[in-house]
C-alpha cells in the first residue's frame, strides 16, 4: 500500500468520526522511544524511520515534525510522498501544537489514540490548543492498516542477580518504602524498562531494548504484572511468585483501574502513564517522577563492577573490527552495511553478548553528517580510504550496555576538519574531567562540551549526553548532559550514574564527527564533590588534532585515556592485536 492511499484511507476514516486534524506519534502505550512493530504507526503512515518524530495528517497537509538529528534522513525519506517537513529545533517545544493552532478553526476536533500519548502530553495540548476539542478514545490506524502486527508474545527470562546485583525482592521493598513515603496505596508503572529493571526480567519484545510488553501495579502488600501469561516461563512464574507476584492479563489492567476503591491514592508518573490509564484510575491521583526511574538509574557495585568489564569485551570487538577495516580498505568492497555487520559479528564472539543496543550509525564523508543515519543495504556508501568515517555503536550483553562513537580520517586531514575535530575532543575532555559539587545538574555542565566549539563560531544541535541502562535501554532516563527545560536537564547527577559524553560537529553533504564515551558519575576526593570515570575503553583517533590548540592538561588526560586503554585491553589480545593498539594508544608530545 502507497503512501498516498494510506493517507486517503486515512482521511476517510477521519471523516467519518468527525475529525479534522489526527496526531500520530511515534511511541506506543508505554512511552517508548524503541517500539514494537505493532505500534510504529507514524513510520507506517509516512516512511519516515528515524526514532523520533511526530505526524500531523489533515484532510490537506500532512506533516511530519522531527528534530535536527534527523532533518537530512527525513528529507530523503519523504521526497516521494505528500508528507511535508517540519524542522524542530527546540525538542522541548511542542511546535506542531503551534501549526495547528494557526491551521484549525473555533471547535475543530483533533483527535489521536490516547494509549500514545502521556497525561503530560494531553494536558499540554490542552494547554496549547484552547478553542478545539480532543477525541483520543479510537485507534484509527487500527481500521486503516491491514495486516497490523500483532502485540509481541516473546518469552521472557530472568536476569540474574550475579550480573544486576540486587533480588527483585530487595527492589520491591526499596519501592515500597518510597510509596509508603510519599503517601500512596498503590503505584502504577507503564514504563517497560522499570519494568524489567523491579522484577529482574528481560525479552526481546522491542528492537534493541531486551524488555517485556507489560504493565505494572505495586501496593504496599502486592505487585501485579499485567501481561501475556503465554511469555511467562515455569521457571520466571516460580520466582516471581516466590517473591509474591501475581499476574492478569495485559488488557486488563483498565478494568482493575475502573474497579479500585475510590478511596484509594493512586501515584503515576505524568510523562510515561498514557491518558487512557490516566483516565480509568478510579480513585485520588497523586502524579510524581517514577520511582523506579530514579532507583535503577543509580548502578549498584554489582553492575558498576560488571560495567567495567564489559568494556574489556566491547574495547575487543572493536580492535577486531577496525583492524579487519584497515586490512581490508582497497583491497575488497567495504560499504557502511558491510561495517554494521562485521561490528556486530566481532561483538557477538563475545561472551554474553545478546545483540546490538541500537541500530549502528555507520556515516562516510557526507552520511556522517547525518546525525542518526543508519546504512541501508542497498543505498549505502562505499568506504574507501580516503575522507572521514564516523561509527557510532553499541552492544547489550548480560553484563551491561555499551554505547561508543569515533571519528576516523583515511587521508590527510585538511584545517576545516583538524579544527572541528579538536574542538569536539576538547569539549569531550572538559566533560570528562570536571569536578562539580553535589546538586549539579546535567544542563549546568552541557556548555563544557560546546565551549570550544563556540569560540570557533561551530555548534551541534543534539543533547550532549543520555543516561544508559543496564542491559537495559541504551538511552535511560532520568539524567543526562543537555541544555533547555527537559527533564534530563534538570535532574541532578548522583553517585552511580552511567552517562555518556558525546558531543560533535556535522558539516552539511560534508562530513560528521563525535566522540563518545560512557563515564560513571563517582565521589570526589573534594569532600561535598563528583567527578568522572571513564568507563569506555577504545583508542581516541589522533591524526586530526591540531596540538597547537590542545593544552597540557588536554594532552595529559588523552595520554592517561590511552595508557589505560592499552593496559586493559592488552591482555586479551594477541600480539599482532597489541601492536596495533601500541600505535593507536601512542602518546601526545
Amino acid at each position: 500500500m502507497t503512501t498516498k492511499i494510506k493517507l486517503e484511507n486515512l482521511r476517510k476514516k477521519m471523516k467519518e468520526e468527525g475529525i479534522d486534524a489526527y496526531i500520530i506519534p511515534s511511541s506506543d502505550p508505554h512511552k517508548s522511544e524503541y517500539v514494537a512493530d505493532r505500534w510504529k504507526s507514524r513510520e507506517w503512515i509516512s516512511g519516515f524511520t528515524g526514532s523520533a518524530g511526530l505526524v500531523v495528517v489533515t484532510q490537506d497537509h500532512a506533516g511530519l515534525w522531527t528534530d535536527s538529528r534527523y532533518f537530512l534522513q527525513a528529507l530523503d525519506e519523504l521526497k516521494d510522498s505528500e508528507f511535508e517537513l517540519h524542522k524542530v529545533y527546540n525538542q522541548f517545544i511542542p511546535q506542531h501544537y503551534t501549526w495547528l493552532k494557526e491551521n484549525l478553526k473555533d471547535g475543530d476536533t483533533i483527535g489521536f489514540n490516547g494509549q500514545t500519548l502521556s497525561e503530560n502530553d494531553v494536558k499540554r495540548c490542552k494547554a496549547y490548543l484552547t478553542n478545539v476539542r480532543l477525541k483520543y478514545d479510537q485507534d484509527l490506524i487500527e481500521a486503516v492498516w491491514d495486516g497490523r502486527p500483532e502485540i509481541p508474545k516473546n518469552q521472557i527470562f530472568l536476569h540474574d542477580e550475579k550480573f544486576c546485583g540486587f533480588s527483585s525482592e530487595k527492589k520491591l521493598k526499596q519501592l515500597r518504602k518510597v510509596i509508603a513515603d510519599e503517601g500512596l496505596d498503590y503505584y502504577i508503572i507503564a514504563s517497560l524498562d522499570d519494568i524489567a529493571w523491579l522484577y529482574n526480567i528481560r525479552c526481546n519484545d522491542v528492537d534493541f531494548n531486551p524488555v517485556a510488553i507489560a504493565y505494572s501495579i505495586v501496593s504496599k502488600d502486592s505487585a501485579i504484572l499485567f501481561i501475556n501469561e503465554a511469555k511467562l516461563t515455569a521457571e520466571v512464574k516460580e520466582k516471581l511468585n516466590a517473591n509474591g507476584v501475581s499476574f492478569r492479563p495485559y488488557p486488563s489492567i483498565i478494568d482493575f483501574l475502573q474497579d479500585q476503591d475510590k478511596t484509594k491514592v493512586c501515584g503515576y508518573d505524568p510523562y510515561k502513564l498514557n491518558q487512557i490509564l490516566f483516565d480509568s484510575i478510579a480513585g485520588k491521583k497523586k502524579a510524581s517522577k517514577n520511582f523506579t526511574t530514579e532507583l535503577k538509574a543509580v548502578k549498584n557495585d554489582t553492575e558498576i563492577g560488571c560495567f567495567r568489564k564489559v568494556m574489556v569485551k566491547d574495547g575487543v570487538a572493536l580492535l577486531k573490527t577496525f583492524m579487519w577495516l584497515e586490512d581490508t580498505l582497497g583491497k575488497e568492497t567495504i560499504t557502511e552495511y558491510d561495517l554494521a555487520n562485521k561490528l556486530s559479528f566481532f561483538r557477538s564472539q563475545q561472551e554474553g553478548y545478546f545483540g546490538e543496543s541500537f541500530s549502528a550509525i555507520v556515516g562516510y564523508e557526507s552520511n556522517g553528517a547525518i546525525i542518526h543515519y543508519r546504512p541501508d543495504k542497498e543505498k549505502s556508501k562505499e568506504i574507501k580510504n580516503e575522507g572521514v568515517l564516523l561509527v557510532d555503536s553499541g552492544g547489550q550483553y548480560f553484563d551491561g550496555t555499551t554505547d561508543i562513537t569515533r571519528t576516523f580520517c583515511f587521508d590527510e586531514p585538511q584545517e576545516e576538519l583538524k579544527t572541528a575535530y579538536t574542538a569536539v575532543l576538547k569539549g569531550h575532555i572538559a566533560l570528562d574531567d570536571v569536578v562539580y559539587p553535589v546538586g549539579t545538574i546535567g544542563g549546568q555542565l552541557d556548555v563544557l562540551a560546546r565551549q570550544a566549539l563556540w569560540s570557533e563560531g561551530l555548534n551541534y544541535l543534539h543533547g550532549t549526553g543520555h543516561g544508559v541502562g543496564f542491559f537495559l535501554n541504551v538511552h535511560e532516563d532520568p539524567q543526562g548532559f543537555t541544555a533547555g527545560s527537559s527533564p534530563r536537564a534538570n535532574t541532578p547527577l548522583k553517585e552511580g550514574m552511567v552517562t555518556s559524553n558525546e558531543p560533535g560537529y556535522y558539516k552539511d553533504n560534508a562530513f560528521g564527527i563525535r566522540i563518545e564515551n560512557l563515564i560513571l558519575t563517582k565521589k570526589s576526593a573534594k569532600e561535598g564533590f563528583y567527578e568522572h570515570e571513564t568507563l569506555t575503553l577504545f583508542p581516541i583517533e589522533t591524526k586530526m588534532i591540531d596540538e597547537t590548540k590542545m593544552d597540557h592538561k588536554e594532552k595529559s588526560w588523552l595520554n592517561r585515556y590511552h595508557q589505560e586503554v592499552f593496559e586493559r585491553l592488552s591482555p586479551a589480545l594477541n600480539e599482532k592485536e597489541q601492536n596495533w593498539l601500541k600505535v593507536k594508544c601512542k602518546p601526545l608530545g
